[in-house]
């Protein structure tokens, strides 16, 4: 029996996390019959007897036990009599899934181009009304960009016929990496298939191009930047989330000689904090680090012309500037690689990079997720390049979309539905339980037609699991109302947590903190009264010149 413990506490997924005294304490008897029976438990005991046929294969689907997620599934490896289990692996890894309520269940949505932001459902008669997209602009339903689209496709066909280096590209890439260059005031930029395959190319890439590199990471970095910098194989430092004292403590432990990254984000998508992008940038030249930036979720949104939070932080100089830059260097300026999409306020999809034309030119001739990826089709291009222009030249989409983020915000809060306070576009309401956000979702599905996307691990840590909802210039205060009921009657259905019970617990996620103070929105009242006449003149409609690094850099 003592045997039997041991092996128990050292094998099994449930008797691992009890005590020895624990297992002793169960009948042994017992014990036994319900071992062999066990998946994991089963293999290992047959392993031990003496016999002449080979053991059955585990059957997965009877294991309930909780894992936890670094664990490897424990089989017995020494026998030559079976295979591995690999069914049994993927089973149980689902059903651990399922167990702790992470399992994911994806709604069919079709987003309906003429109806925005109305979609169906399996049939075409169930319509809803989706308030969780990431096509902030609905720049995938702008006609402009859809008719050049068609053309580009009838014109061109469907795809780019292969990467580049097989290939060739063509004047869509050319036109669509000027564009991007010119929107973030950079020398080159370079499109990749998504800004997933981008950070992790980037960040990779210096890695294992610079001996001795140290990145620095924001705890709360996507997963595309944290698989980049485990790619990297360089030393990384995670510093506390927006926390610049933590990450300058840990920036002081190094020679300014030694090669460090700041890596980090503008918006982060979940909780919606936006980062202190000159204060980073001060670190990064007092330490001699260079600065990577995703812009992903703020790209379209900010700034006069839409090139994110740092072009935000001087929104004046380049609303007067327009597409030149400004006689100083700016935050834009002072950041060295940004990452961005194309499948979120632009509409389309890929991912890019804009930096100096030593660093893009770098990329392209080394890295190996922009030269083994075919390119994006034609079509595609030409639409996400006609939506920059359209947006470099358009704020009121911009600005109704903080108009009614705004809004959506303040009704919430009068109610007293938990908003994690941000002064983004991102409105996350804090559930913190997997179940009951997953119920909400349901129920504001199939009782309100409203589709808002449950969000939980590993998305967002186990606890803080929420609803994240994003209103777009198309979300007006209707239906932002019949939003607001919906929540009101889900929130008493369910019984969720309102501010009031969050304070009672000391809070979560800085909702019913005490002494917390929220963060003024990144749109001042100023910002948001400007008109198209505002704008420089050269934003309408510019030549942009075609750079030359997209084809490669002549000697």
């Amino acid at each position: 029996m003592e045997a039997l413990a041991r092996q128990s506490h050292k094998l099994c997924p449930y008797f691992k996390h009890s005590s020895a005294q624990a297992i002793r304490a169960i009948d042994g008897s017992s014990l036994s019959a319900q071992a062999v029976r066990c998946p994991v438990m089963g293999p290992a005991l047959e392993s031990k007897r003496s016999y002449v046929s080979s053991s059955k294969p585990a059957k997965a689907q009877v294991a309930t036990a909780e894992v936890e997620e670094t664990d490897f599934y424990p089989v017995e490896h020494a026998s030559n009599e079976a295979s591995f289990d690999y069914q049994g692996l993927f089973e149980s890894e689902v059903v651990k899934k399922r167990d702790d309520n992470s399992y994911r269940f994806f709604n069919n949505i079709n987003r309906l181009a003429k109806q925005f932001p109305m979609a169906h459902r399996a049939v075409e008669e169930d319509k809803v009304t989706v308030w969780c997209s990431n096509d902030y602009l609905a720049m995938s339903k702008n006609e402009q960009v859809i008719d050049v689209m068609a053309k580009a496709l009838q014109k061109y066909g469907a795809g780019a016929g292969g990467t580049r280096n097989i290939a060739g590209h063509n004047k869509h890439a050319i036109n669509l990496e000027s564009e991007l260059a010119a929107l973030h005031k950079k020398e080159a930029a370079l499109v990749f298939s998504s800004c997933y395959v981008a950070n992790d190319a980037v960040l990779s890439l210096l890695g294992q191009k610079m001996k001795d590199l140290v990145i620095f990471s924001d705890e709360m970095n996507h997963a595309s930047m944290i698989v980049g910098i485990q790619h990297s194989k360089a030393k990384k430092e995670i510093f506390k989330h927006n926390d610049l004292q933590d990450l300058e403590e840990r920036l002081a432990k190094y020679p300014k000689s030694t090669p460090k990254v700041i890596a980090f984000e503008s918006v982060y998508s979940m909780s919606g904090s936006v980062s202190d992008i000159p204060k980073i940038c001060d670190l990064a030249e007092k330490y001699g680090c260079i600065t990577f930036l995703d812009e992903v979720h703020a790209v379209g949104l900010y700034g006069p012309h839409g090139a994110g939070v740092a072009e935000h932080y001087d929104f004046e100089a380049h609303r007067a500037s327009g597409i030149r830059s400004p006689d100083f260097k700016t935050t834009l300026d002072r950041v060295d690689i940004i990452t961005g999409t194309l499948g979120k306020s632009f509409g389309t999809v890929g991912g890019y990079v804009a930096a100096n034309r030593a660093i893009v030119d770098w990329l392209r001739s080394y890295s190996p997720g922009f030269i083994f990826t075919t390119s994006l089709p034609p079509a595609v291009m030409a639409g996400a390049a006609e939506a920059i222009r359209y947006q470099r030249s358009y704020l009121k989409d911009r600005q109704l979309q903080q108009i009614h983020t705004t809004y959506v915000k303040d009704q919430l809060e009068a109610i007293g539905v938990p908003v994690m306070p941000n002064p983004s576009h991102i409105v996350p309401i804090v559930v913190g339980d997997a179940a009951k956000a997953k119920a909400a979702s349901d129920l504001l599905m199939n009782k309100h037609k409203i589709y808002v996307q449950a969000i939980n691990f590993p998305t967002v840590p186990r606890g803080t699991e929420r609803l994240r909802i994003t209103p777009t210039p198309g979300h007006h205060q209707e239906l932002s109302d019949i939003l607001i009921e919906a929540v009101e009657d889900v929130y008493k259905t369910l019984d969720l947590p309102r501010i009031s019970d969050l304070e009672a617990r000391g809070g979560l996620c800085n909702v019913g903190v005490e002494g917390y103070v929220p963060e003024t929105n990144l749109w001042t009242e100023q910002q948001l009264s400007y008109t198209q006449e505002d704008l420089n003149k050269n934003v309408f409609n510019p030549i942009i010149e075609q750079l030359e690094v997209s084809s490669g850099v002549k000697a």
